[in-house]
């Protein structure tokens, strides 16, 4: 018995103006699965991002995160939902230490209020130190733990890229969507990043990827799809597709 799919893309196209970036493209998500989505840059990989997490709403085409239709939801809306993302630019918290960055991922799903916490009332306390406490956890998942209290933006930037993957993960995500999350790292941080992206998928978190380093992509991924100009040109596992002419055309036919 397969996997059940918790995210579904039916059909989706985008359009601006006469320019299609997404060209009915379908395909779907199982649970606890590293999925990754390819192409050469202008495929319409970060359009589709765009599309799944509510920045851009498909000019045709639906999305179902765990069965519920995410077009025409706010970003916010579908973070609480279980969808979370991260950039290609690295966008951390100006003035914050490490702790407080991945205690804001925290707060998307806490309840006490603003009145409660600004007011110190003891739920609002109580859930403050629950949430330091549950901070402090994701960053000794990403080994960031020895260094919560120092500012985030003056971190290296490989640990600042795990930093922002650590506040995405607080939020507890069904689903985390990485933009480029290699981009930037050298050959030993880009072999961290899989060993711990294969561990959060073995402990059943959901991941779809786009990334650029192939040899991460090949390694983590159960499963990989291939965009070109928009269109969904081959899916598969990572042996598939390497060897699919499509993808081979797609990425080295010019200049070959």
């Amino acid at each position: 018995m397969s996997e059940p799919r918790i995210l579904e893309i039916k059909d989706v196209t985008k359009r601006f103006g006469g320019l299609a970036a997404l060209k009915d493209v379908s395909f779907s998500v199982g649970k606890g699965e590293i999925k990754a989505m390819i192409g050469p840059n202008g495929a319409g990989k970060t359009t589709m991002f765009d599309v799944l997490t509510g920045i851009l709403k498909p000019t045709a085409g639906e999305v179902f995160l765990a069965g519920e239709s995410v077009i025409g939801k706010r970003p916010d809306q579908i973070t609480k939902m279980g969808m979370i993302r991260t950039f290609q630019t690295i966008r951390l918290f100006e003035g914050m230490t490490a702790l407080e960055n991945v205690m804001v991922g925290c707060h998307s799903r806490t309840g006490a209020g603003f009145i409660a916490c600004a007011c110190r009332l003891p739920s609002g306390r109580r859930e403050e130190a629950m949430i330091r406490e549950e901070a402090m956890a994701v960053l000794k998942d990403v080994g960031l733990h020895t260094r919560a209290n120092e500012i985030g933006t003056n971190l290296p930037y490989g640990q600042q890229r795990l930093l922002e993957l650590a506040r995405a993960l607080a939020s507890k995500p069904g689903i985390i969507l990485l933009d480029e999350p290699a981009a930037g790292l050298n050959q030993y941080e880009t072999g961290e990043l899989s060993s711990l992206l294969s561990g959060f998928r073995d402990r059943g978190l959901t991941i779809l990827v786009v990334e650029h380093d192939m040899g991460l992509v090949m390694e983590i991924s159960d499963e990989i799809v291939v965009l070109d100009y928009g269109e969904l040109i081959a899916r598969g596992t990572p042996d598939e597709v390497r060897n699919d002419p499509k993808v081979i055309e797609a990425y080295l036919g010019i200049e070959a």
